[in-house]
C-alpha cells in the first residue's frame, strides 16, 4: 500500500470538493467503512494520493417516508439493515441479503453505499502483477484461464461477476440511488446504475468520480407481495455468492399474477431475468413452473471452461427460492 493523505471534511460539499473530476489510479477516493477500498489499495489496484473520510457526515439513518418508501442513508451499515425489523417485514429479500454477507464484524463496518460500489473480486483483477482489460491491459485472462467464479451472462470483453448481494436485492424492489456532486443532485434507478464491460472497462457504474452516494430509496412494496433472496456460496461462513437470486411474486390463489427475478453472482452486474419472470406468470405455483423459470433464466448463459456448474446451480437456487415463497 502506498502512502496517502487523509482528508476529514466536515460537510458534504467539502468532501465533494476534495474529489477529482477524472478517474486515475492516484486520484483521491472516498472512504467510509473501508471494507473494499483498503483491500483495493493493498492489492495495488489503486494508489490514491488521498482518502476522503466521510464517516462523520450526516448520511446515516433508516426511515419510512410518508409515501411508504424506505430511505437509507449511504452510511447505514449492513448490520443495521440486517437488524431492522421494518425491513425484515416489508423487504424480506433485502434483509436476507444483508444477513448473508460476510461476518457480523464486517457487516458492522461495511456501509450500504460502499457495498453497492465494490470493485470486482476476479483473482486476475485483484493480482498486482497482472494487467487485464480492467486495468488497461489487452486481454481478459479469466476468459481462457481460471474462470470458476466468472460471469456466464453479459460477459465480454471482461468476465468478472458482480460481488454485491445488496444490489441484487435492491434492484428487485426498484431502488433508486441519490448521488451528489459539483453539478448538483441526481437520482439514478439502480436498474440503470451499473455498466457492462462492453459499455466501459474503467468503471462499473455511472457514478462520476466527483460524486458521492447520499441515499438509497426503495419504493413501498405492494400489499401481498412475496419476496425472498437466496444465495449459494462455496463456504458456509464469510464468502461471496457463486450464484444468488432475488425473487418477488404476486399470487391470486395459487396462480402467479406477477413476477420479478434478479440474478446475482453470474454477470458483471446484477442481472434482471424477464425471461424467468415471464415463464412464471400465469402458471400455478409448483415444480413445473419453477423448473421452467430456471430453464428460461439460463437459456442465454454462455459458460466458460470452469464455470458451467453455474448453469445448474442457478436453476437449483431459483427453484428453492420459489419453493420458499409457496
Amino acid at each position: 500500500m502506498q502512502p496517502f493523505d487523509l482528508k476529514t471534511p466536515k460537510t458534504l460539499d467539502e468532501a465533494i470538493a476534495e474529489l477529482p473530476q477524472e478517474r486515475s489510479r492516484t486520484a483521491p477516493q472516498v472512504i467510509a467503512g473501508g471494507q473494499d477500498i483498503l483491500t483495493v489499495m493493498k492489492d495495488d489496484i489503486a494508489a490514491p494520493s488521498a482518502l476522503v473520510e466521510i464517516g462523520g457526515l450526516d448520511l446515516g439513518g433508516i426511515e419510512t417516508a410518508a409515501d411508504g418508501s424506505l430511505q437509507m442513508g449511504a452510511l447505514v451499515t449492513i448490520q443495521e439493515i440486517a437488524d431492522d425489523g421494518r425491513i425484515a417485514e416489508r423487504f424480506p429479500a433485502l434483509a436476507d441479503a444483508a444477513k448473508s454477507i460476510a461476518s457480523p464484524q464486517i457487516r458492522s463496518h461495511a456501509t450500504i453505499g460502499g457495498n453497492l460500489n465494490q470493485k470486482p473480486r476476479c483473482p486476475y483483477y485483484r493480482h498486482s502483477a497482472v494487467s487485464c482489460f480492467k486495468k488497461g491491459g489487452n486481454v481478459c485472462l479469466a476468459e481462457f484461464g481460471f474462470n470458476k467464479y466468472a460471469a456466464i451472462l453479459g460477459g465480454g470483453p471482461s468476465y468478472f461477476s458482480h460481488p454485491s448481494d445488496m444490489a441484487t436485492a435492491l434492484m428487485l424492489y426498484g431502488a433508486v440511488v441519490t448521488a451528489q456532486g459539483p453539478r448538483g443532485v441526481r437520482e439514478i434507478a439502480l436498474s440503470n446504475y451499473y455498466l457492462l464491460p462492453d459499455m466501459a472497462l474503467d468503471r462499473e457504474s455511472v457514478l462520476e468520480s466527483d460524486e458521492i452516494i447520499t441515499k438509497i430509496t426503495v419504493p413501498a412494496p405492494r400489499a401481498g407481495l412475496r419476496s425472498t433472496y437466496m444465495k449459494f456460496k462455496e463456504r458456509a461462513s464469510y464468502d461471496f455468492a457463486l450464484g444468488a437470486v432475488a425473487v418477488s411474486l404476486m399470487l391470486d390463489g395459487n396462480t402467479i399474477q406477477e413476477a420479478s427475478v434478479v440474478l446475482g453472482g453470474v454477470a458483471p452486474t446484477p442481472w434482471p431475468s424477464p425471461e424467468a419472470a415471464q415463464a412464471l406468470i400465469g402458471k400455478e405455483m409448483g415444480p413445473n413452473a419453477w423448473n421452467e423459470a430456471g430453464e428460461a433464466a439460463m437459456a442465454e448463459a454462455v459458460p466458460l471452461e470452469h464455470n458451467g456448474y453455474k448453469v445448474h446451480l442457478m436453476k437449483g437456487v431459483l427453484y428453492r427460492a420459489l419453493e420458499q415463497l409457496a
